[in-house]
């Protein structure tokens, strides 16, 4: 049997019909950049997230650039955010000039450890970048009364976490803002580029508007550095369909991910815990010291796994500026070198995922 890591052509057979007149519309009506299609899915998901403003922006690495500077973080401030990550998390942070500062991470669910973040304050810390990882939330309510603690901004990475709640609140809908993907494999995925920024926060969401539109308070009128950072209409209405689907696919994710579970159980491999809240299952990452061999054996009776990630972000060669000599991340290692994705997408069968269990067993047999 042959079981991709992801198959995103079932979700486009759901969709392609009207898809396909609604692509016939943007042509016809030349809304190619913003317009009345991006309006419509700013105004759809913003009700979907229960937020007041969803503003639409080309990537999730984008909504973080942008949610920094509405959050008002500038060059030489800190930005708190995990080592163990998309290196997204870190872009936004280096191009305005701050400085991220990697925290290590929780042992559990790979989230911000709290509580090495709070021993790494300091008189430049401005913000801090909680990652819903794998589609699980961090500890929010944690990640909350810290930044209370410290008068810190809280922009929520939300790029895996579409679909996952804290206490009955969406995640991105918690913090000071909220950024999100929509890059194709993400639960909810364009069929391109394309990303948000949710806020509460009227002043920020003005601010965000007139940032990814070149910084224009009004046309050809540019109060302050902008940025090309529109969301096109074909990804909106890509989005627009996919919205509607996505409460169920969220079910569907979390009954492969329960299956996983239950029967992984008694193998000598560390299957993840949901311990916060609720979570949407964007990945489903198992951990084990036999990582590369039990990938090897997968990958040779045809089931496709994913590495998420295996280099931290102290490790990268690019943010070695900002890692101090005498720094340790242990947990984040562990996670970087044991975790191993399996094939966990909407359209997967159970015949599917019983065949890749019997390939783990047969693997430690």
């Amino acid at each position: 049997m042959k079981v991709p890591f992801n198959d995103l052509t079932w979700q486009w057979r759901h969709i392609e019909d009207k898809v396909r007149f609604d692509f016939e519309r943007v042509f016809a009506s030349s809304q190619f950049s913003s317009g009345s299609f991006v309006d419509a899915f700013e105004r759809q998901i913003a009700e979907w997230l229960s937020v007041p403003h969803a503003i639409a922006v080309d990537s999730g690495t984008s909504a973080i650039h942008l949610a920094l500077i509405a959050a008002g973080v500038g060059a030489g401030d800190e930005v708190l955010l995990p080592a163990h990550t998309f290196i997204g998390s870190a872009w936004g942070i280096l191009y305005i000039g701050a400085v991220p500062v990697f925290c290590d991470v929780d042992e559990e669910t790979g989230t911000i450890d709290v509580e090495v973040a709070r021993r790494l304050v300091t008189s430049r810390t401005r913000a801090v970048v909680p990652v819903h990882l794998y589609g699980q939330p961090a500890n929010m309510d944690a990640v909350l009364s810290f930044a209370l603690d410290y008068d810190l901004k809280v922009i929520e990475d939300a790029a895996q976490s579409i679909g996952a709640t804290w206490n009955g609140r969406s995640t991105g809908s918690l913090g000071d803002l909220g950024c999100i993907s929509f890059y194709p494999g993400k639960n909810l995925g364009a069929a391109g580029e394309a990303g948000l920024i949710v806020t509460s926060n009227d002043s920020y969401a003005d601010r965000l508007r007139s940032l990814r539109n070149h910084a224009q308070s009004e046309r050809y009128v540019h109060a302050e550095l902008g940025f090309n950072y529109r969301m096109d209409g074909l990804q909106a209405v890509v989005l627009a369909h996919k919205l509607p689907l996505l409460s169920a696919w969220t079910k569907r994710r979390n009954e492969l991910a329960n299956q996983y579970i239950t029967k992984l159980k008694g193998l000598p491999l560390e299957v993840p815990s949901v311990r916060h809240q609720t979570h949407c299952w964007h990945l489903f990452v198992a951990r084990t010291p036999s990582r590369n061999s039990l990938r090897d054996a997968l990958s040779k009776s045809g089931v496709e796994t994913g590495l998420h990630y295996p280099v931290p972000l102290h490790r990268q060669p690019a943010l070695s500026p900002y890692v101090k000599p005498d720094a340790a991340y242990p947990v984040s290692e562990r996670w970087a070198d044991e975790g191993l994705s399996l094939p966990l997408f909407v359209g997967m069968t159970d015949e599917q995922l019983d065949y890749v269990v019997r390939v783990v067993a047969a693997f430690y047999r």
